[in-house]
């Protein structure tokens, strides 16, 4: 028996003004898999991210989303910007932010809301730095605090936009590892944009490459023997 579907992508176009970026696209996501969108620059997977989302409707197609997903219950990562690496909150102030769609007309958090997310905070390793100012964290740590806050919103489903960029090699790893405890021991579904290949296919149980005119999805190993992934061989050997 397959996992529950928890997003489907038929036939799906997506671009802006008319313009099409992605089109003819079939995937399926499930509860507990691990992907990785790989693809040159400007191929279209911050795109596709929005699409997933749902911020951004199909031109062409359909994306269908299981109900909880529909009712906002994703953990999104997305890139930093310079204005929001130096905002001016505490790390509890931040983290709880990701309770906002689940705080509804309450002026205030919830006691259940607070406790979630001190235990995501506990479980990342920041409960220590819960009254510090954000914007005086390193980037592992802003990086730690941001993956709780997406866990505070998250039911079943993190994506992930470029999650490593400005992280230095080991702050990169423990990030790595965080996701991987997640989805194996947790079964949180990761959906990653990443030009981080070689760690994407040591981590990845399927990978979608987007090509200018072509798609790959495949387990990590299939991708390796296919015609895209000839590229990343090439730099290998």
């Amino acid at each position: 028996m397959k996992p529950r579907e928890l997003i489907v992508c038929r036939d799906v176009s997506l671009g802006y003004e008319g313009q099409s970026v992605l089109t003819h696209l079939d995937l399926t996501i499930r509860a507990g898999d691990y992907l990785c969108i790989v693809g040159d620059n400007g191929s279209g997977k911050s795109t596709l991210l929005r699409g997933l989302l749902g911020l951004l409707a199909p031109q062409q197609g359909e994306i269908w989303r299981a109900g909880e997903l529909r009712r906002g219950a994703v953990g999104y990562l997305p890139q930093q910007t310079r204005a929001q690496r130096d905002f001016p909150a505490t790390v509890s102030e931040v983290v709880l932010s990701g309770c906002l769609n689940g705080r509804g007309m309450r002026f205030f958090y919830s006691g259940a809301q607070k406790s979630r997310a001190l235990m995501n905070m506990g479980k990342l390793g920041i409960l220590e730095l819960k009254d510090q100012c954000y914007r005086d964290l390193s980037g592992g740590q802003q990086q730690r605090v941001l993956l709780a806050r997406a866990l505070c919103a998250a039911s079943s489903l993190l994506i992930l936009d470029e999650p490593i960029t400005g992280l230095d090699p080991a702050a990169a790893q423990d990030l790595y590892k965080i996701l991987s405890y997640l989805n194996e021991k947790e079964g949180m579904a990761v959906v990653m944009v990443t030009h981080d290949l070689k760690t994407a296919l040591r981590g990845a149980r399927t990978v979608l490459h987007i090509g200018r005119s072509s798609y790959f999805c495949g387990t990590a190993a299939d991708y390796l023997a296919s015609p895209q992934g000839r590229r990343f061989r090439e730099e290998e050997a």
